[in-house]
């Protein structure tokens, strides 16, 4: 099987190369990204835990699901890839926000991603990938975000970067 790669970019979005994944998680380049935060008919969030198999963050809770695209695969395109393959549905996706962070994870590894953060609505039970996620639930954004103040060390760091401004996006729209 090839290695997966990642698509290296600037600070404004635009492709500089290609880099293997770990090989650029070791490095701490910067590399596209996305994430997506899913809604249920009650505003609740889907979130779900990362299987214990995962290379980094194995085990925490994050949004509907988060992945890189592939080369030569626009990013929209590869969200409603990895929305399938993670979660066992697709639903209308719109582009919300974008943001870059930096970060260091355990065993030597490096987060340095241009993230860019989708929404969508589905109310149905996903079909998870075992592989990819070990739960999930919906849960309201008032109890998550004082869960995430509590127990922060549950969460993976993009999503606690990313839900101040979906729940700020959320309060706009109501």
């Amino acid at each position: 099987m090839n290695p997966e790669h990642v698509i290296l970019v600037n600070t404004n979005d635009e492709e500089i190369g290609s880099m293997e994944k770990m090989d650029a998680h070791r490095q701490a380049l910067l590399h596209r990204a996305f994430s997506i935060f899913v809604f249920n008919n009650d505003r609740q969030l889907l979130i779900h835990r990362r299987a214990l198999g995962k290379y980094h963050s194995a085990g925490l809770w994050t949004n509907t699901c988060c992945s890189h695209p592939r080369l030569g695969e626009a990013t929209i395109d590869a969200a409603y890839r990895r929305l399938q393959e993670e979660m066992g549905f697709t639903c209308p996706l719109e582009k919300s926000f974008e943001f870059i962070y930096k970060t260091a994870l355990e065993d030597g590894l490096y987060e340095h991603e241009f993230d860019h953060v989708f929404t969508g609505d589905f109310s149905g039970i996903p079909n998870i990938n075992p592989e990819e996620v070990s739960e999930w639930k919906y849960i309201s954004l008032e109890e998550l975000e004082m869960d995430v103040h509590v127990h922060p060390e549950k969460y993976t760091v993009w999503f606690r970067i990313a839900l101040p401004r979906i729940i700020e996006q959320i309060k706009n729209v109501a």
